[in-house]
């Protein structure tokens, strides 16, 4: 690892979930077909997650639908076409939103959000990995 990268100083997985076309179909799976614990969460139907100790080996597993992870990060219902579109989202809690965003864009890497105070309380940075996953570099207060 080199220096640069070290400061990120990631402390945990705080989510990881699929990004679907289609919740129907994917609740489907699952929920009814995996049986895992998802409950809608309030306010937003199409946003199913576990609750907080729900799941072992996840802090947060959700369904983030697409048009949702495209409205949070550049403010549309729609993926612009000239990105590869996403099949799933992972974020990693670190010690600070604000270095890790620099670090990574000193590194060359294109953030989709910066550094962003989002409205239930967690910061988070995002960006496409190498292989397309939507990343989340995250302060989440509650999973500390």
């Amino acid at each position: 690892m080199t220096d640069a990268l070290a400061g990120l100083k990631v402390l945990f997985v705080a989510g990881y979930g699929p990004i679907p076309r289609d919740v129907a179909v994917s609740t489907g799976f699952y929920q009814q077909v995996l049986g895992l614990p998802l409950k809608t969460m309030e306010g937003n139907e199409d946003y199913l997650a576990t609750e907080h100790g729900a799941l072992d080996g996840v802090k947060h597993f959700a369904l983030w639908p697409l048009y949702q992870a495209a409205q949070s990060c550049f403010g549309v219902d729609s993926w612009p076409q000239d990105l590869v579109i996403p099949q799933s989202w992972v974020e990693f809690e670190v010690e600070d939103v604000g270095q890790a965003t620099a670090v990574l864009k000193q590194s060359g890497y294109r953030m989709l959000v910066d550094n962003r105070m989002e409205p239930w309380g967690q910061t988070v940075s995002r960006l496409l990995s190498p292989e397309g996953l939507l990343v989340g570099i995250t302060v989440t207060p509650w999973l500390r």
